[in-house]
């Protein structure tokens, strides 16, 4: 396991995610729950912009790695599951919501990881209905970790909206995916 300046930013935000749990059961002597809300909002972005800083690190200084490549992604569904259960725990979240959107990373990790196995994971590497997924999910969260009105804009309305399209695209990029990927594996199942 290379130590470079990616991977560390990498165990920094998996490191977060104790510490961004943790703050919602502080007693509210100690911290109220709308101070709650903020500090939780802000170790959420502070994860999201240390996962984009980290990949741009590693492809600049150049110091990717395999172990780099697989840990990054465990970061952020780490932290993406965190958040969402913890929303649906704070009512903010419908769990239906959060099951798709975590079952969706789980199967198409276990997809890649076969895909790989096969020799065949160019052909579910990230598309953009995935990207597109991953930016209404990362800007709906830290609108329902917020959960109050911001410049009288509802942030919770928004968020939940968002959180809505999250959840129908995370079944649009699961089918997508699925669907690249069947004809693959049946022809390795017949092997």
């Amino acid at each position: 396991m290379p130590l470079n300046i990616p991977n560390t930013l990498t165990w920094a935000r998996i490191a977060l995610i104790p510490i961004f749990v943790g703050v919602f059961y502080l007693p509210d002597g100690w911290l109220a729950a709308g101070h709650k809300n903020l500090v939780a909002t802000l170790i959420f972005i502070t994860a999201a912009v240390t996962d984009w800083f980290d990949g741009y690190l590693a492809r600049a200084l150049g110091q990717t790695s395999a172990f780099g490549a697989f840990l990054d992604p465990v970061a952020d569904k780490l932290m993406v599951a965190a958040a969402l259960i913890l929303l649906v725990q704070l009512a903010r979240v419908d769990a239906i919501i959060a099951v798709v959107i975590i079952g969706r990373e789980i199967t198409i990790s276990a997809l890649r990881e076969w895909m790989a196995r096969v020799g065949e994971s160019a052909s579910v590497a990230v598309a953009y209905v995935g990207k597109l997924k991953t930016a209404a999910q990362m800007a709906a969260i830290p609108l329902l970790l917020y959960n109050a009105p911001l410049l009288s804009i509802d942030l919770r309305g928004v968020g939940s909206a968002l959180i809505y399209v999250a959840a129908a695209l995370t079944l649009w990029s699961m089918g997508y995916y699925l669907h690249r990927a069947l004809p693959l594996l049946a022809r390795h199942d017949e092997k």
